[in-house]
């Protein structure tokens, strides 16, 4: 990689950044939201420098119940005097309630070994899926050559291709390594940057870590050779992370890419520009119906912050139950408390239940010729690759639909099991395969893979 491709300006040593006010969505900044505008901002922030004393909070009857264990309690009533009107029914400041803010904070600064986390870089979203558009929304700009491409993984979660049609950005596809258990090389992403450059303007790399659909964990040597390619070539760097609790292959480990990002110090740590995203909807909580997220920014331009937050105010805020079960998971039972126990148990006995099912998936599909499935080292899916026939390829173009779209329609006809056919993620040409999830009961999901297994033979004879 050779720095002499990046454009940009370097003054004292100090680069420009990506985004800025001036390379942003303009649109954005041409946003008007007068309800929650500066003066009532203003106003947020002296009522929290004058330390105003709160109304009194109306308790739900279950606060007087002895069925429930005094910390949950005292975690109650401390989360609805922070709320706004002590009431889950009422709005929140845009980026969040900040006492979730601060605990999403503490849990970052927990999580990356002391490393510093800022409240105020940290926006509460309607699960990781808006705060990924809001920012996305901030860095699309130009038109023709000049449009913002995004570079996004292959196999890809939906959510990516769809927002990038959605905001007319260039989608930049790197695939990943499915002979090396999906691994991201930075050699592929040099050539797909590369080949970009001739109709748009790179400026933003999304990857997803551990992977979906892929279930690979990113090493830590991996993230490194990342941040540096994203920093040679200037480009924003965005972390999807939701599935960071969720790691079960042996000798994988998930490390978060702020953490590596401190650690390599100079220049990285004070000038790439990042923006990675966590959920509840992911792990071993899994409460993805309460829409609760979150994104933390390094490095942003301050003066793009308050556009972001400008963003945020016209959607007026995440919903604040969604917000609550965020705390519950950055914030969980500490040693000492009388939920700890218990929590340590549920929340080892779910991911070992899950790393149980990982390897039971790999185990009975890779024992079916012609059906590969790679370790599932994190995440809770699997993206097996299947071997289809010429005739089976033949039948399918006939109908209009993609070759493993035909297999999966076949599957679910004739044994109600409901895959997702490979070509919705994005694949490699001439190579076929579906997305299954592990979460399953144990012994269902045995019965699952064998009538899967034994419905693959089938079709494979039917159509050779």
């Amino acid at each position: 990689m050779a720095n002499k491709n990046i454009k940009e300006q370097v003054v004292n040593g100090i680069r420009d950044k990506v985004l800025t006010l001036d390379t942003m969505n303009q649109s954005v900044k041409n946003i008007e939201y007068a309800v929650l505008g500066p003066i009532v901002l203003r106003a947020m922030e002296l009522e929290k420098e004058l330390q105003q004393v709160l109304a009194l909070c109306q308790y739900p009857d279950l606060l007087n119940s002895p069925a429930f264990p005094e910390d949950a309690k005292k975690r109650a009533k401390r989360i609805l005097q922070a709320c706004e009107g002590h009431s889950t029914g009422s709005y929140s400041a845009s980026a969040g309630i900040q006492m979730i803010r601060e605990d999403v904070a503490r849990y970052i600064e927990h999580r990356d070994g002391g490393i510093t986390s800022d409240p105020e870089n940290i926006f509460l979203s309607t699960g990781a899926t808006s705060a990924i558009m809001a920012v996305l929304s901030l860095l699309v700009s130009g038109k023709g050559k000049n449009r913002t491409g995004i570079m996004i993984p292959i196999p890809q979660y939906p959510l990516y291709s769809a927002t990038l049609a959605e905001f007319d950005a260039v989608q930049i596809n790197y695939y990943l390594d499915e002979e090396h258990h999906w691994a991201l090389d930075v050699a592929e992403l040099q050539e797909a940057l590369d080949q970009a450059k001739a109709h748009c303007q790179p400026r933003v790399l999304c990857v997803i870590n551990p992977g979906n659909p892929t279930g690979q964990v990113l090493s830590r040597e991996n993230i490194e050779a990342v941040i540096r390619f994203a920093y040679e070539e200037h480009l924003f760097l965005m972390a999807d992370e939701v599935y960071q609790d969720s790691i079960y292959a042996e000798g994988s480990q998930f490390h978060s890419f702020k953490k590596v990002l401190m650690e390599m110090g100079p220049p990285y740590a004070q000038q790439l520009e990042l923006a990675s995203f966590h959920s509840c909807s992911k792990g071993y909580i899994g409460k993805c119906g309460f829409r609760g997220g979150y994104t933390e920014v390094v490095n942003m331009d301050p003066a793009v912050k308050q556009q972001m937050l400008k963003l945020l105010s016209v959607r007026l805020c995440p919903p604040v139950p969604g917000q609550i079960v965020m705390d519950i998971v950055m914030n969980p039972p500490r040693p000492g408390e009388p939920s700890y126990e218990q929590f340590q148990q549920e929340k080892k006995a779910v991911l070992a239940n899950l790393a149980e099912k990982a390897h039971l998936t790999e185990k009975i599909l890779n024992k079916q010729p012609g059906i590969h499935c790679n370790p599932v080292q994190g995440a809770m899916y699997s993206f097996p690759c299947i071997e289809l026939p010429p005739k089976a390829l033949h039948h399918a173009k006939e109908l209009g639909q993609s070759a493993d779209m035909f297999f999966c329609i076949q599957l679910l006809e004739e044994t109600g099991i409901c895959m997702v056919p490979g070509s919705g993620f994005g694949q490699k040409d001439d190579t076929y395969h579906f997305r299954m999830t592990i979460l399953p009961p144990v012994e269902k999901l045995k019965i699952l893979l064998e009538k899967l297994n034994q419905f693959y033979a089938k079709f494979i004879q039917e159509y050779s």
